[in-house]
């Protein structure tokens, strides 16, 4: 069975994850562009989880065991060595005192910690409460897709970014706003249900329905002019509607990217998104996502050897912990990452078939030509 890279979105990863170290080393202003590439994370992971699990749902022969036991084991080979290596480093070199909350962290439950404390301390953790959402989504969802009726996912997808839309509407009437309206699990479930979404409804990647087309342009339009006046001062009431704005309207700008770039976009925007340093940024982004928040804290406490400010927001800190951050995660991902994720190969969602016509029949997926009608996989290697 083939695993067929996705380069355009390897190239969605690398804008997502430079919109990330934009916000956390760059930006001045509270910038929510971060916020934004974690949206667009969740789009891409909602996608292409979801389809991976559709792909091999659809294959044969299809054993929901063996796909669940495949999935979770490649997953943790994926996403747990750099984690726990991370919240190694940060209890080896006590950053900001952090030992006394690593449980939090490790158990992925590092969104809840913060919305209970409603404050981001340790900071150096913080951006790990996005990867606990994900962890979150993970346990459910490979049941949901693989055990729910098929013709039911597409409506079980709505039902979730309703529900989620439904959290946002809701949360003005609990008179407390805080960090929980941002972390807790429905907040994120709209982009991930968006993903998954789009997964389910393969001919919207071919020709997307007229209400999609028409609205786009729109939201995109409103998403710019809200992160433009989000530094401004406002009223509770009218900062609640800006913050369910950033939030909701670019969401369907977000998958229908995703979705154009799946099925591989061309004109100049397409050969953008393929250059190879984005696309080689792509495969590294999940290690450039978790040590960037940790190379930053060494590079502050290191201020005193390095003759640009770093300490505070500005081209100097872009410069000298994004170069770092970069050369750690790519050594991350060289030798430590990328022979971990080789074994998964030893873990196939579909058993193998023993004979003779298998062997061809797996010899021709291999080609990527996909006989009797079958899939081969399209996900990156990264999933």
């Amino acid at each position: 069975m083939r695993i067929l890279r996705d380069r355009q979105l390897d190239g969605l990863r690398a804008v997502a994850v430079m919109l990330v170290l934009y916000a956390h080393f760059l930006a001045v202003d509270g910038s929510h562009w971060g916020h934004i590439g974690v949206r667009l994370f969740f789009v891409l992971s909602g996608f292409l989880i979801t389809r991976l699990l559709l792909d091999a749902r659809d294959a044969a022969p299809f054993e929901s065991g063996t796909v669940l036991k495949a999935f979770y084991i490649r997953r943790a080979l994926r996403i747990f060595p750099p984690y726990f290596l991370v919240l190694g480093l940060v209890w080896l070199l006590d950053l900001e005192r952090s030992e006394k909350v690593l449980a939090w962290h490790a158990l992925y439950l590092s969104n809840f910690w913060y919305a209970l404390q409603n404050e981001w301390v340790p900071w150096v953790l913080c951006h790990t409460w996005s990867l606990s959402i994900e962890e979150q989504f993970y346990l459910a969802w490979p049941l949901i897709i693989l055990l729910a009726p098929r013709r039911s996912i597409a409506r079980i997808c709505v039902g979730v970014i309703a529900c989620s839309l439904a959290f946002r509407l809701y949360w003005p009437l609990t008179a407390t706003p805080s960090l929980a309206r941002d972390l807790l699990p429905p907040a994120s479930m709209d982009a991930l249900g968006a993903g998954a979404l789009l997964a389910a409804s393969p001919s919207w990647r071919k020709g997307w329905p007229r209400w999609a087309q028409l609205s786009w342009l729109p939201l995109s339009l409103l998403s710019l002019a809200l992160l433009w006046l989000k530094p401004a001062a406002m009223t509770p009431s009218l900062a609640w509607l800006a913050w369910v704005g950033l939030e909701v309207f670019p969401i369907l700008p977000l998958a229908m990217l995703v979705g154009a770039c799946s099925r591989g976009r061309g004109g100049s925007l397409g050969r953008l998104i393929e250059l190879p340093p984005l696309t080689a940024l792509g495969r590294i982004s999940y290690g450039v996502y978790l040590f960037h928040a940790v190379i930053l804290a060494l590079v502050v406490e290191a201020q005193r050897f390095i003759p640009v400010n770093v300490s505070q927001q500005g081209i100097g800190r872009f410069v000298v912990a994004g170069a770092l951050t970069l050369v750690v995660a790519c050594l991350s991902w060289l030798f430590f990452e990328k022979p971990l994720n080789a074994l998964k190969r030893h873990f196939p969602y579909v058993r193998p078939i023993l004979g003779r016509e298998a062997r061809a029949d797996r010899y021709a997926a291999y080609l990527g030509d996909p006989v009797g009608g079958g899939k081969s996989f399209r996900t990156s290697d990264l999933q």
